[in-house]
C-alpha cells in the first residue's frame, strides 16, 4: 500500500509568498471565454443554422448552453467548498470521489488535453495553408506547436497576455462580422426547408455541442490563481454566460444575411459577409491558437497532480516536480510537448478525436456526480460559499452521458472502458490518501437509510431473506485461522462476517484496542477475507463474550449466528457452557467448531450430516450449513451425506423415502443414507461411518442443568474423528421456511 502525503503539501511548501498568481479575469474567464469562441463558431455555425434552421438552432446552443452551464454550477459548488490546489477537475474529483476515481478521469483529461493541442495546431495549419498553398502543413504545424509551448514555458502570465490579444482580434472579428451586410436576399427558415437533403436534428446538436466544452480551460489553471474559491466560479460561470450570448445573436445574423444552401455550402460565411473579411480570418487563427495555448497551459498542471499524489508509477514521479516562484510545471510541458510533436507527425487525428470528446464530457459527468452527492449527502464538512441544489447536478450528469450517447456510442463505450481499466488498475495498486472522500460519506447514507427500512420493515427475524451474519469468537486470528475460514464460507459474501476478540482489561488499555482492530483489519485483507473487526476489553473473557453478542450490532441488524471453537481445557468448561447457554437465551444460533489439527479440513470431498429425523431446530440448520459451506469454491466437489440411524431392516426403506423426498423438496444435492443399527451404540456407529469424512455435523441437545455432561459426552464421541461442528439452533426459529 502506498501512503500519499497531504494534498499537495510538497508543492505548497516550495511556493514563495511572492509567487505572482493570476485574477479571474486573466485566469479563468480569458481561457475558458477563447476555447468557448472556437473554430466550430467560424467553420460550423453557418452549417448548423442551414440545416435545422434559426429556430432549432437557437434550440441546439440552448440544450448545449445549459448542460455546460449545469456543470459550471457543480464546479462552481465544489470550488467554493475547499482550495483547488494545481489540477484542476482532477484535484476536485480525487478529493471528492477518491483517488481512484480522480486517476480514472485524471489520466485520460491529461491525454485529452495534450492531444488537444495537436488538433489545434494541426487546424491552425490547414487554415494558413488554404490561404498560402505554397506552405508545408506539417512544418507550419510543427512550428506553431514549438511557438507556442515556447509561450507556456516561459511563463503562465505571459501566456494569458498573449490570449489578451487573442482575445482582441476575436472580438475585432465580430465586431466585423456583425457590422458587415447581407450576401443575398434571404427569406429566413425557422426550422429548415423539408424540400432539401439535411443532417438530423441530434446529428447537427453534436457536432456543434463542442463548441461549448470549453470551461476546462480555466479550471486547470486552479493552481495559479489568487483565490480559486472566488475565480473559478465567477470567471467560469461569466464565460458560459458571454458564449451564450453571442451563440444567440450570430444564427439570427446569418439567417437575415445568405440562405439555407449558401450556408451550407460556405464554411467561413461569416468571412464573406463581414465588414472586413481578414479579420474573421484572424479569428479562426486566434481561436485555435488560444485552444492550443489553453490546452498546452492546462495538460501539464494536470501530470504535474497525478505525478504528485503518486497515481503515476513511481519512475514517472519526476515530473512533479515545479520550477520558478509559481512552480511551473516547465519539465511536465516538456514532455507534453514531445508527445504532441509526435502526435503532429503523425498528422491522422479523425478517429481519435471522438474519443477526445468523450474524455471531456466524462469529466463533466464526474464532476456533477461529485457535486450532486456531495450536497446530496449534506455532510457537516461540505459547506460550498456557492450552494446548489443537488437535482441541478443530478440534471447535468444526465444531460452529459446522454450527449454522449448521442455523439458517438462506440466513442463513449472506448472512453468508458479505458476509465473503468484505469480505475480498477489504481483500486489494485491500493494508493492510500491522507485525505477524505465522498464514498464513506455516501455509504453512510446508504446504511441509514437500509437500517431504517429494515427496522420498519420486519419486526422479526424474515425467514425467507435469512443471511447468515456470524460473530466469530476467534481471539487471535493468526491462531485460530480455521474458524474464519470457516465463517467465510459459510457466508460466502451473502452475509457479515465479524472478527471478534476479548481480552482481559490487564493485558491492553483501551487505547490499545484500536490499534489492534487495525492490525487485525489489514491481517484479513492481506488474506482476502471480507469481515468486520470488534475488539473488547472484559475481566472474564467468557463473560465479554456474552455481553459481545448481547450488545454488537446496529438496529436490527445484529449477529444471528455465533461461530466458536471447542475449548478441551477442564478448568474453565463450566464458565464456557454458560457461555453457550446464554448465547442461545438471546435467539442465536451457536456453532462449535472442533478442529483435527492433523487433518483440518482434510480434502474438503466429503459432509457428513448426522440427522435426526426432524427440519426442525438443528436438522433444518445443520442441512443449511451444509449447503452454504458447498457453494464456496473450496468446497465445490464436497458431496453432502445426510445420515439417518434406524434400529431395524424394516425401518430403512420408509426412511430412504423421507430423506429422498425431503430432499427433493428442498432442492439440495445430498446423498441419503440410511445406517441400521443391529444393535450397535450411536457412539461406534459415527465412528465407523464417518471417520474418512472431511466434516462432520452434530446436533447439540438444548441447555439445561446438565449441559455440561452433554458437552463432555459429545466430546468423547469425536475424540478420534475428523474435523467436527456441534450446532445448537436459535429456539422458535423456523429453518424449514429459509429453504
Amino acid at each position: 500500500m502506498v501512503k500519499l502525503p497531504s494534498p499537495n503539501q510538497e508543492e505548497t511548501a516550495k511556493q514563495p509568498a511572492e509567487a505572482k498568481k493570476l485574477d479571474t479575469f486573466g485566469g479563468v474567464y480569458t481561457p475558458s471565454i477563447l476555447t468557448i469562441l472556437g473554430v466550430i463558431m467560424y467553420l460550423r455555425f453557418g452549417w448548423v443554422v442551414g440545416n435545422v434552421g434559426l429556430l432549432g438552432t437557437l434550440i441546439i446552443v440552448t440544450l448545449s448552453t445549459s448542460i455546460t452551464f449545469l456543470t459550471a454550477l457543480s464546479i462552481s459548488a465544489i470550488a467554493t467548498d475547499r482550495v483547488v490546489r494545481g489540477g484542476g477537475a482532477y484535484y476536485m474529483i480525487s478529493r471528492s470521489l477518491g483517488i481512484e476515481s480522480g486517476g480514472a478521469v485524471g489520466i485520460p483529461l491529461y491525454f485529452a488535453q495534450a492531444l488537444s493541442v495537436a488538433l489545434y495546431t494541426i487546424g491552425f495549419a490547414e487554415s494558413v495553408v488554404n490561404q498560402f498553398p505554397n506552405l508545408s502543413q506539417l512544418y507550419v504545424a510543427l512550428i506553431v506547436t514549438i511557438l507556442v509551448a515556447g509561450v507556456a514555458l516561459t511563463s503562465a502570465n505571459i501566456a494569458i497576455k498573449v490570449q489578451y490579444v487573442i482575445m482582441a482580434a476575436i472580438a475585432l472579428s465580430l465586431l466585423s462580422f456583425f457590422f458587415g451586410s447581407s450576401l443575398e436576399p434571404t427569406e429566413i427558415e425557422m426550422w429548415g426547408a423539408a424540400d432539401r437533403l439535411s443532417e438530423p436534428f441530434w446529428q447537427v446538436f453534436a457536432v456543434f455541442f463542442p463548441a461549448v466544452t470549453g470551461i476546462m480551460a480555466g479550471v486547470n489553471m486552479s493552481g495559479d490563481l489568487k483565490n480559486p474559491t472566488k475565480a473559478i466560479p465567477w470567471g467560469t460561470l461569466g464565460a458560459v454566460g458571454t458564449g451564450y450570448v453571442i451563440y444567440m445573436i450570430l444564427p439570427i445574423v446569418m439567417a437575415t444575411r445568405a440562405d439555407a444552401a449558401t450556408l451550407l455550402e460556405t464554411p467561413l460565411i461569416m468571412k464573406e459577409t463581414a465588414l472586413w473579411g481578414p479579420a474573421i480570418l484572424f479569428g479562426v487563427w486566434g481561436a485555435t491558437l488560444s485552444s492550443a495555448l489553453g490546452s498546452i497551459l492546462g495538460a501539464p498542471r494536470i501530470l504535474q497532480a497525478l505525478a504528485r499524489d503518486r497515481v503515476l508509477p513511481r519512475w514517472m514521479r519526476f515530473l512533479g516536480k515545479g520550477s520558478g516562484p509559481n512552480d511551473e510545471p516547465k519539465v511536465g510541458t516538456f514532455v507534453t510537448l514531445a508527445f504532441v510533436i509526435a502526435t503532429v507527425y503523425v498528422g491522422e487525428l479523425d478517429l481519435i478525436a471522438p474519443v477526445l470528446t468523450m474524455f471531456f464530457l466524462t469529466t463533466y459527468l464526474v464532476l456533477n456526480v461529485s457535486a450532486g452527492i456531495e450536497a446530496f449527502l449534506q455532510s457537516p464538512s461540505f459547506r460550498p460559499d456557492f450552494k446548489v441544489h443537488w437535482a441541478f447536478s443530478l440534471l447535468g450528469a444526465i444531460g452529459c452521458l446522454v450527449v454522449m450517447f448521442l455523439i458517438n456510442a462506440v466513442a463513449t463505450v472506448v472512453a468508458a472502458v479505458v476509465s473503468l481499466s484505469i480505475y480498477f488498475w489504481l483500486q489494485r495498486r491500493e494508493l492510500e490518501v491522507t485525505w477524505g472522500d465522498v464514498r464513506r460519506g455516501l455509504w453512510m447514507a446508504l446504511l441509514r437509510i437500509g437500517i431504517y427500512q429494515i427496522a420498519q420493515s420486519y419486526q422479526k427475524e424474515d425467514a425467507k431473506n435469512w443471511r447468515p451474519h456470524i460473530l466469530v469468537l476467534s481471539g487471535a486470528p493468526t491462531k485460530r485461522w480455521s474458524l474464519i475460514e470457516l465463517a467465510d464460507a459459510l457466508t460466502h459474501k451473502r452475509g457479515l462476517v465479524t472478527v471478534s476478540t476479548v481480552l482481559k482489561k490487564t493485558q491492553r488499555g483501551l487505547g490499545q484496542q484500536g490499534e489492534m482492530e487495525e492490525r487485525v483489519r489489514k491481517y484479513l485483507d492481506k488474506k482476502g477475507v471480507e469481515a468486520l473487526v470488534r475488539v473488547i476489553s472484559a475481566d472474564d473473557t467468557f463473560i465479554g463474550g456474552q455481553h459481545l453478542v448481547e450488545t454488537y450490532g446496529l438496529g436490527p441488524v445484529v449477529p444471528n449466528t455465533v461461530l466458536l471453537g471447542d475449548s478441551e481445557s477442564l478448568d474453565h468448561r463450566e464458565n464456557y457452557c454458560e457461555m453457550i447457554t446464554r448465547i442461545h437465551q438471546s435467539n442465536r444460533n451457536v456453532i462449535i467448531f472442533r478442529e483435527n489439527h492433523k487433518k483440518g479440513f482434510g480434502r474438503r470431498r466429503r459432509i457428513d450430516i448426522w440427522w435426526g429425523g426432524s427440519m426442525q431446530a438443528n436438522g433444518g440448520l445443520m442441512l443449511l450449513l451444509a449447503y452454504l459451506i458447498r457453494n464456496d469454491v473450496r468446497w465445490r466437489e464436497a458431496k453432502i451425506f445426510l445420515n439417518l440411524v434406524v434400529q431395524n431392516q424394516n425401518a430403512v426403506l420408509p426412511a430412504r423415502d423421507n430423506l429422498n423426498r425431503l430432499l427433493t423438496q428442498l432442492r439440495i444435492m445430498a446423498t441419503p443414507q440410511v445406517i441400521v443399527a443391529d444393535g450397535r451404540s450411536f457412539d461406534r456407529i459415527l465412528g465407523e461411518t464417518s471417520g474418512n469424512a472431511d466434516l462432520i455435523f452434530l446436533g447439540m441437545a438444548r441447555p439445561d442443568e446438565n449441559f455440561v455432561q452433554h458437552y463432555e459426552s459429545l466430546q468423547q464421541k469425536v475424540t478420534n474423528l475428523p474435523s467436527t461442528i456441534f450446532v445448537l439452533a436459535a429456539p422458535n426459529f423456523s429453518f424449514e421456511d429459509v429453504f
